[in-house]
């Protein structure tokens, strides 16, 4: 009698194949399918040794070749290929099976989704997976949303798949509908705003001090030793380390456009939705867009010339100021994605545990950082509430860093360097801790061009001011 797999993969692209393997690795059966069959041999034929693969030629026989109730991780290109693959499989799937989307879906879909195939008996998880194509083989982070039941018949499986930090799986039942998938939305944000942050301390680097890649490179090893210690810090050292085969710096060939596959925006979008000031991650996203347009920069700097930055190495004390300035902004960057995280499970109904959250973010996903014990130990102590700002540990450390970031910020304005990531962090620090700020006027201002009213300091209710007729103040509401 043939052995029935534990659980299925279907889309054997790099992803896909890379979390066969390592299911196979942790001692699992594992289905395999593809959509063209020669991926699904090249995987056999190259790794079939690492465990027991159970490869199919058709749908049908994938899903038959699946214990029940089947758990089937498809691992296709988000939007209606989900929706296709998902059409393909429920003729051939019986009540209780377990669809897991492990793509990068927009939580609106997930949720979609899993309320679609709730009705028809069957369940769905929405999982978000971090780690890109070697965490998905060696361990990633793995963020899985739907039912707790649905969950639990998959438990045993993706925790030991998961990355292991201080003996713990990073991966933990997130809630229900598409709550995994937009935890990983505001990772992939968080990882956005990361980015450009070590961009723009490279930048000054490069462009004020007049730095080469090798030496920054330096910078960034050093900095990979103390408080910014992340894999984003590790692999900067050694992408700006690495040479191409004319002995140059690789970075300094690569053309400046970032492109970018919507994560980012999505986190952006919701939360604007959800009047979340995120200013670091959007002020990210608009970077690249910028960074898209090179005929126009281009064309825009000959229009618009700057003189050259007069270059001098930088003392340690410099050194020092610009990591200051990328920590707060950190700081600031995920306090803002956790602020979304909060107010999401409010609006949504979900009970996010941002602890535990945290703690699965810690390995083998790409924001992996020391940092992160900082934000687990703030929720383990029950003072995680509220801004992330307003914990002993990273207002100190905001505090300390402050006069730094300041002088860093002032410094790229004075030169012409375009800092928004740190700029914005800034600025959103100076005005969260302002506790009475500019708007009154703006309130004002709406309240004479569309009757918006207002309220006031000195008495309750809203008010409208009759700014053209005849200045009289009248009481709208209690």
């Amino acid at each position: 009698m043939v052995e029935l797999a534990d659980i299925g993969v279907l889309g054997l692209a790099v992803m896909g194949a890379n979390l066969a393997r390592n299911a196979a690795r942790k001692g699992f059966g594992v289905a395999v399918y593809n959509r063209h069959g020669g991926r699904t041999d090249d995987l056999i034929n190259e790794f079939g040794s690492e465990g027991r693969f159970t490869p199919s030629k058709t749908i049908a026989d994938f899903v038959a070749s699946i214990a029940r109730p089947r758990p089937i991780i498809i691992m296709v290109k988000a939007g209606k290929p989900v929706d296709d693959v998902i059409e393909e499989l429920i003729p051939h799937l019986d009540e209780g099976d377990i669809i897991i989307d492990g793509g990068n879906s927009l939580f609106t879909d997930t949720n979609r989704r899993f309320h679609y195939l709730t009705e028809k008996k069957l369940r769905f998880i929405g999982m978000g997976v971090s780690g890109g194509e070697e965490g998905a083989l060696e361990g990633p982070s793995m963020m899985p949303g739907g039912t707790r039941e649905a969950y639990a018949r998959i438990e045993p499986i993706v925790t030991k798949m998961a990355a292991q930090v201080d003996g713990e799986p990073c991966c933990t039942y997130i809630g229900t509908e598409g709550s995994g998938h937009f935890v990983k939305m505001v990772h992939n944000g968080i990882e956005y705003a990361d980015m450009q942050l070590i961009t723009e301390a490279y930048d000054l680097f490069k462009t004020v001090y007049g730095l080469e890649a090798p030496a920054i490179a330096d910078i960034f090893a050093d900095w990979n030793e103390g408080e910014l210690n992340s894999y984003l810090i590790e692999i900067t050292a050694a992408v700006l380390r690495k040479v191409d085969d004319t002995g140059k710096p690789l970075v300094d060939s690569i053309v400046d456009e970032a492109e970018q596959k919507g994560t980012g925006r999505w986190t952006a979008q919701s939360a604007l939705d959800l009047g979340i000031p995120l200013t670091s991650i959007t002020e990210a996203v608009f970077a690249r867009a910028l960074s898209a347009r090179r005929t126009e920069r281009a064309a825009v700097e000959a229009r618009f010339p700057h003189g050259d930055v007069a270059k001098r190495a930088p003392s340690a004390a410099e050194i020092d100021a610009i990591k200051d300035a990328l920590y707060a902004s950190k700081i600031v960057a995920y306090a803002q994605g956790f602020e979304q995280l909060q107010v999401a499970a409010q609006q949504y109904g979900w009970e996010l545990k941002l602890g535990e959250i945290s703690t699965i973010w810690r390995g083998g996903c790409i924001i992996r950082a020391r940092f992160l014990n900082r934000i687990r130990e703030a929720y383990a102590s029950g003072t995680g509430g509220g801004n992330l700002l307003l914990q002993d540990y990273f207002a100190d450390a905001v505090i300390k860093a402050e006069a730094s970031w300041r002088k860093v910020v002032g410094l790229a304005v004075a030169e012409g360097i375009p800092v928004p990531a740190f700029a914005s962090s800034l600025a959103y620090y100076d005005g969260l801790r302002r506790a009475r700020g500019p708007a009154n006027l703006l309130q004002g201002l709406r309240d004479y061009f569309g009757a918006h009213t207002y309220g006031r300091l000195d008495k309750p209710g809203k008010f409208h001011t009759r700014w053209s007729q005849d200045g009289s103040e009248v009481k709208t509401s209690d």
